[in-house]
């Protein structure tokens, strides 16, 4: 067996609603909100870079898995938003957990799932039995220029997961991937901020994508949407991965425990990780959960969990995600989230 051993989320305090960016731009509050699904995002605060999310959300990783983090043979972590563009930002985290020196480490980059980049590779690493511990992450600090509608969702958050094979809180059923070059989304070198192909996104990137790697997970795996107690995907807004969900034959019952994007916003590498962790927070022993990310470029990578009876006995060792989402936050305005994103991207 192979699978999750432990799990953890870090979302920083601040946030800022949609009617506070509307109200700089001229724009449409009421409209912006409707349209993307969305209330409110997080904003990281002037200390906090992808390095900073990484560490906390893998300190309380460790801390469910209950090992000694000297057993992680590798590090990845998936990110838009590394800190560096030459220093690697596992080293960083390695280093903070005491999983140095003997790890391999490496930065992942595709565009939102890369995440579940680490995770793949380190399921599949455990499973062939390279290394006992794996830590995959998906963190960032996402970027949207100002005044574009990206601005309205680019959100901050983390997510960690130890791989392991014994002590599985989560058993790996089956994985598949689904990618093509379609171009959606895209920064080049030295770009401070992403530029996309509007309504492009859509229909031939996300909806292609992850709708085809959800539907041959399925026929893979031989399982029908009825199988499946909770499914989360990317959520680069509240509505796409609503519509994926009942167009695929989901219904609400399975995919509100994982769906962050309303209150949280779009934290790209870490979305639909966080949705998987907001769902093993929730989830009873012996249930199945379905993950399925998007990158855009593009990509998706599809997963199937089998939840187990150590769940319950170690989800409240560390934040939930919803508590961390729902209760510990502080609002700020559009000149004080500025300052913030300021100092993030252009560091004195």
């Amino acid at each position: 067996m192979v699978g999750i051993v432990g799990y953890g989320t870090h979302i920083p305090r601040y946030r800022i609603k949609v009617e506070e960016i509307a109200k700089v731009w001229g724009a449409d509050a009421p409209a912006y909100k409707k349209g993307l699904g969305l209330n409110e995002k997080s904003v990281p605060g002037p200390d906090e870079d992808c390095a900073t999310l990484s560490v906390n959300a893998a300190r309380n990783a460790v801390r469910r898995a209950g090992i000694d983090a000297a057993k992680i043979g590798a590090v990845y972590v998936g990110s838009e938003s590394h800190p560096y563009a030459v220093k690697p930002t596992g080293t960083i985290v390695a280093e903070a957990l005491g999983a140095t020196p003997h790890t391999h480490t490496a930065d992942l980059e595709f565009a939102c799932k890369a995440g579940t980049e680490g995770m793949f590779i380190g399921l599949h690493l455990v499973k062939t039995g390279v290394i006992s511990y794996a830590l995959a992450i998906g963190a960032d600090t996402s970027q949207g220029a100002p005044g574009d509608a990206l601005e309205f969702s680019a959100a901050a958050g983390a997510a960690a997961f130890v791989i392991g094979s014994d002590d599985l809180v989560a058993e790996l059923v089956d994985t598949h991937v689904f990618m093509t070059d379609t171009p959606d989304f895209w920064r080049r070198e030295h770009a401070h901020y992403p530029e996309h192909g509007g309504r492009f996104t859509g229909k031939p990137a996300y909806e292609k994508h992850l709708y085809s790697a959800a539907r041959e997970m399925m026929e893979k795996t031989k399982m029908k949407p009825e199988d499946i107690h909770y499914v989360t995907f990317h959520q680069p807004n509240g509505k796409f991965p609503v519509n994926a969900a009942k167009r695929l034959g989901f219904k609400e019952p399975q995919y509100k425990n994982g769906l962050l994007c309303p209150t949280l916003g779009n934290t790209y590498s870490g979305s639909s990780p966080m949705g998987l962790a907001a769902i093993l927070d929730e989830a009873k022993p012996d249930q199945l959960v379905m993950l399925v990310s998007y990158g855009s470029g593009a990509g998706s990578d599809a997963f199937i969990y089998r939840t187990t009876k150590r769940l319950p006995e170690v989800r409240d060792l560390a934040p939930r995600t919803r508590k961390q989402l729902d209760e510990h936050k502080y609002y700020i305005e559009y000149g004080t989230y500025a300052k913030y994103r300021r100092k993030i991207l252009k560091p004195e």
